[in-house]
């Protein structure tokens, strides 16, 4: 894996794909806005993206599905294995676990189904789906334990008993799925913890984006609504008389932490958009990382936007994007 592409300090962005353009004009109320009341945004995410409502020709073939759950500190943790077409029952794979995107507070696994059906398939390499607990009923650090429980279940014998390789297990994930694979990332070294094989972060949430251009140039329109993005860490941060965090904490913000403390991470494969709101924290948290030592790959796509995994199915641009991810998860997976 190359590591000598040079990060600059933020990104750049054409013109949006025709593609992108057409799926969003057709879905004009659907948005990532961090709506006081969210119940609405999560109903409509369902509908428009939910693997049951997709054609069944856009749906990606693979092996099979296997449902599961993981006893996790906070109670059972559903979770959903893809295996694909090419899957052998003799060996032990590779595995990506992925906590999906949706400002903590959006969002279910099938809704990310067709997704990780995708990259299942094009990496040759199973992809774990996690319904996750949903801010603000579940505050932080809720999500990222119950991250470090699918993580031990994968390396545990059950894991095993599905096929898990359990030195190589990625995590993967996008927006603030991606903020949260950074954080476990951290507190895994912090704890001398075994390590993710490789962290994949697809337009990550590494810091709030209150003074990038991309904050200004993609403010609204391009379906995660900037503004919003502020809410969602809302939802995110717990209040008195619960135990309370600072948004620069280490966990929350991994963006913000210095470069000497990024060190001796896992690799990395960074991936931003040009016309998503988020683009430059993602790009200046890839440069990071690269500064700590760390290995990094940066991918930049200047005619896509936020939600290109999910996408897929009404962009060709979105889909050869995501086997572009694919390709570089089989590479780390080693």
């Amino acid at each position: 894996m190359s590591n000598q592409q040079e990060i600059p300090k933020t990104g750049n962005r054409t013109t949006l794909s025709s593609s992108v353009k057409s799926f969003l004009e057709k879905h004009k109320k659907l948005r990532l806005g961090g709506d006081e009341d969210f119940h609405t945004e999560r109903r409509h995410h369902l509908e428009v993206f939910g693997f049951h409502n997709l054609p069944k020709d856009k749906q990606v073939r693979i092996r099979r599905v296997h449902y599961d759950g993981v006893r996790g500190r906070h109670g059972t943790i559903p979770v959903r294995l893809f295996y694909p077409r090419s899957f052998d029952e003799s060996t032990k794979h590779p595995a990506l676990i992925y906590f999906h995107g949706g400002g903590y507070t959006v969002g279910s696994v099938d809704e990310f189904e067709n997704g990780l059906r995708l990259l299942a398939e094009a990496a040759v390499m199973i992809t774990i789906g996690v319904e996750y607990r949903l801010a603000p009923e579940w505050p932080f650090p809720t999500q990222l334990d119950e991250y470090e429980d699918v993580l031990a279940w994968t390396r545990s014998s059950e894991g095993a008993r599905l096929g898990i390789d359990k030195n190589r297990v990625l995590g993967g994930e996008d927006s603030a799925g991606g903020n949260m694979t950074a954080a476990l990332c951290l507190r895994l070294k912090d704890e001398g913890k075994q390590p993710l094989k490789a962290q994949i972060l697809l337009y990550p949430e590494a810091r709030l984006p209150f003074d990038t251009p991309a904050a200004t140039e993609n403010n609204s329109g391009y379906y995660l609504e900037c503004n919003g993005i502020f809410s969602f860490a809302d939802h995110y941060l717990p209040r008195a008389p619960n135990k309370s965090y600072s948004p620069a904490h280490r966990y929350i913000s991994p963006g913000m932490q210095p470069v000497e403390k990024l060190s001796g991470l896992p690799p990395a494969a960074v991936f931003t958009c040009g016309f998503d709101p988020l683009r430059d924290v993602g790009v200046e948290f890839a440069s990071r990382l690269r500064q700590a030592g760390n290995q990094v790959v940066w991918r930049h796509y200047p005619s896509l936007t936020h939600g290109f995994l999910q996408m897929a199915p009404w962009s060709g641009d979105s889909e050869e994007t995501s086997k572009d991810v694919a390709n570089l998860m089989w590479e780390l997976a080693g």
